[in-house]
């Protein structure tokens, strides 16, 4: 990430030399012509005068060109859409070479990263969006709620379309069930529980692994381990500590935190490869049955358990709840704010299309369609809740959400019942983690719908790559703990002691 973002400078020259090319797009006649032909959620007419759009997404597994909601959204907007994926790793370097490139997308929708975002929008990277949300936009407009608007403005000026998030809790240690139950061991509720549990799963290889036996496997960018942070009291980036927020690598439980995972990787309880895990590396290892934990987001259940049970039938595994630690600290991050946001980048060639496009998709029946596709086809409204249909509501309407330039936020909520619904395996996940955990358990993250702050914008993402490679190390053992006070300096040095400043002075706004 430290070499991205020597290309975030890049982007100003790339965009100088677009930004002729996308105002003349923009006011060109064929686009001002467009209209909105898909207000009432019927097909759009065809009109030869629409251009063709291109589009940057977030790596899926399919297509995005071949699947079911592209046709849908062409055939109610009029606009036809060329999709491209960025990497499913290291997405934000692969986004800051490609805006540097000066590649002409019309819309790049990526993960939320505030900072990342706040950075282009600062450079000039970006189209300011709401002079062309105010002349074409009425449907983004009352889809939007006002607070969503406001928190991503920087400047005065909105750069990018929000889908918030729609529950709290991601991941958790998943664990194998039927190897507890081999062993006679109960799930355990403690973090030293965990370590007798991981020794268990070592010494006796319940799975008959042999040397290939890893009792838990995590990937080399994980080295902040959701449910094992809440244990030591920092679930969240920041941390409310005696009343001021705190990155957590500067929070005093981030010595123990570092500590024992480094002690869990020491005795051989985490995976010793665990540095080159890629994302699927990782999955791989459990669902061959190799590994007998992994850290894992609720959505990612159906293929684990799906590659699982192919290779082991009477396979059983299950989230390990709030595990508790040293001195009783026990949660979960829980989301606020913001999952990814959509921008149209200087170099467009269609801006004023692009949010028309946006717009149509977001018409109330036209989105729900896209959501969750039609009622007595895809799904049924039982009791207030959306049941889907299966098989097509998956065949048909499972990469909806990746398709959505924004959310009908009133109702989106509501619509996603029917998301979390159409794999048994995963709504029990999800329900475990979001819905069975007490609620003093869920730690939100206050910063989620922080208003823009220029500091903090300004090293948030150094900052955090360079908490995330030093705790990759310290855990490896190729830092030594000792050194924790040098590293504080530096990172202090690099622009987080402006930070804290300047997000205290916010935190002392709100906080209650």
């Amino acid at each position: 990430m430290k070499k991205a973002f020597k290309f975030i400078t890049v982007i100003i020259m790339a965009t100088l030399m677009v930004t002729a090319v996308a105002a003349c797009s923009g006011n060109s006649g064929k686009s001002s012509n467009s209209g909105l032909n898909a207000g009432n959620g019927a097909a759009a007419k065809p009109d030869e005068q629409k251009p063709s759009l291109k589009r940057l997404n977030v790596w899926a597994n399919e297509d995005y060109n071949t699947y079911p909601v592209a046709k849908l959204l062409e055939e109610k907007t009029g606009y036809k859409v060329q999709y491209d994926m960025m990497p499913q790793d290291k997405w934000a370097e692969k986004l800051n070479l490609i805006l540097s490139s000066g590649e002409a997308y019309d819309l790049v929708t990526a993960y939320s990263d505030m900072a990342l975002y706040s950075d282009y929008a600062q450079k000039g990277a970006l189209v300011d969006l709401m002079p062309l949300i105010e002349a074409f936009g009425p449907n983004i407009k009352a889809a939007l709620k006002p607070e969503s608007i406001e928190a991503l403005k920087v400047d005065g000026k909105l750069y990018a379309i929000p889908t918030t998030v729609t529950y709290e809790i991601n991941s958790s240690i998943l664990i194998r069930t039927d190897w507890l139950d081999k062993l006679e061991l109960q799930m355990p509720e403690t973090t030293e529980e965990l370590v007798d549990v991981l020794t268990q799963f070592k010494e006796k290889d319940p799975g008959a692994n042999g040397e290939r036996n890893i009792p838990m496997t995590i990937r080399g960018d994980q080295s902040m381990i959701d449910n094992l942070l809440g244990a030591f009291g920092i679930p969240n980036v920041w941390n409310d500590v005696d009343g001021q927020l705190v990155p957590r690598v500067l929070d005093p439980a981030y010595k123990d935190y570092a500590a024992y995972v480094g002690n869990l990787y020491k005795q051989g309880l985490i995976d010793r490869e665990f540095v080159a895990n890629k994302d699927a590396t990782s999955k791989e290892k459990f669902a061959s049955g190799t590994a007998g934990a992994i850290v894992v987001h609720w959505a990612d259940i159906p293929g684990i358990a799906d590659a699982l049970t192919k290779n082991y039938p009477e396979a059983k595994f299950a989230f390990i709840p709030a595990l508790k630690g040293p001195s009783g600290e026990a949660g979960f991050a829980a989301n606020a704010g913001f999952d990814r946001l959509t921008f149209i980048p200087k170099s467009s060639k269609h801006p004023e299309d692009a949010i028309k496009w946006i717009n149509a998709s977001l018409e109330p029946e036209t989105f729900k369609n896209l959501a969750i596709g039609l009622e007595g086809t895809h799904y049924n409204e039982v009791d207030g809740t959306y049941e889907p249909i299966q098989p097509i509501f998956t065949d048909e309407r499972n990469l909806a959400n990746n398709f959505m330039a924004g959310t009908d936020e009133e109702n989106y909520p509501q619509y996603w019942q029917a998301r979390v619904r159409k794999n048994p395996i995963m709504f029990e996940a999800f329900d475990f983690l979001n819905n069975k955990q007490a609620e003093e358990a869920k730690k939100t993250n206050v910063l989620g719908l922080a208003p823009y702050m220029q500091k903090y914008a300004k090293s948030n993402q150094q900052l955090e790559t360079m908490v995330g490679d030093y705790t990759v190390k310290l855990i490896a053992g190729v830092e030594s703990i000792d050194g924790l006070a040098e590293f504080q300096s530096k990172y202090l040095a690099a622009g987080a002691e402006a930070s804290l400043a300047e997000v205290n002075e916010w935190y002392s706004t709100v906080r209650k």
